[in-house]
């Protein structure tokens, strides 16, 4: 593929990214390089993915938001495997959210302008709230909201919101399939 100022998709060194049937990715959005979309992803404007030192997976039916930026760490002599960054499926990230070499499970909501870094890893049916700061290495345990900076677990789930983030997806899914078909 050759690179051009417009292109969106790219691959970096040898790595091209591998988008699976019913991914849709904006024309705003860039994705490069070690970048796995599963069944039924929606990137939306302005996301910047890069696989370039470590590689992202992102489960079938999530969805990445406007603005957010997603990345990972790279390999290192205390940490030969690095940090890749691997989304769950069902899975909503909301506007304008950083992930960096973080690990997020099944169902997770991660609300606007939070931040999730370094080995942290998010467990299934977990709701992050808007601005909230998961420290390095931190885990989220399944089942709660957790606000604040850092993140706390703040209360336990309630079933109104854990049945949220199947139709969260399925309603992404939904908008994105209209965007394909114009």
């Amino acid at each position: 593929m050759p690179i051009t100022p417009h292109t969106h998709i790219r691959p970096f060194k040898n790595h091209i990214p591998q988008l699976a049937e019913g991914a849709y990715v904006d024309p705003a959005a860039v994705v490069i390089g070690e970048v796995s979309l599963g069944q039924d992803v929606s990137v939306w404007p302005l996301v910047v993915i890069r696989g370039d030192v470590n590689y992202v997976k992102i489960g079938d039916r999530s969805n990445i938001q406007d603005g957010s930026v997603i990345h990972e760490s790279r390999p290192r002599a205390n940490n030969p495997e690095g940090y890749p960054t691997v989304i769950g499926e069902d899975v909503t990230i909301g506007h304008k959210v950083m992930l960096h070499g973080c690990r997020i499970g099944d169902r997770v909501l991660v609300g606007m302008g939070a931040i999730i870094l370094d080995g942290a890893i998010i467990e299934d049916d977990v709701i992050i709230g808007a601005g909230a700061l998961v420290t390095p290495g931190k885990t989220l345990a399944s089942g709660y909201l957790y606000t604040g900076s850092p993140a706390r677990p703040t209360r336990p789930l309630k079933e109104s919101e854990r049945n949220g983030f199947i139709s969260n997806a399925a309603n992404y899914i939904v908008l994105k399939n209209d965007y394909l078909t114009g």
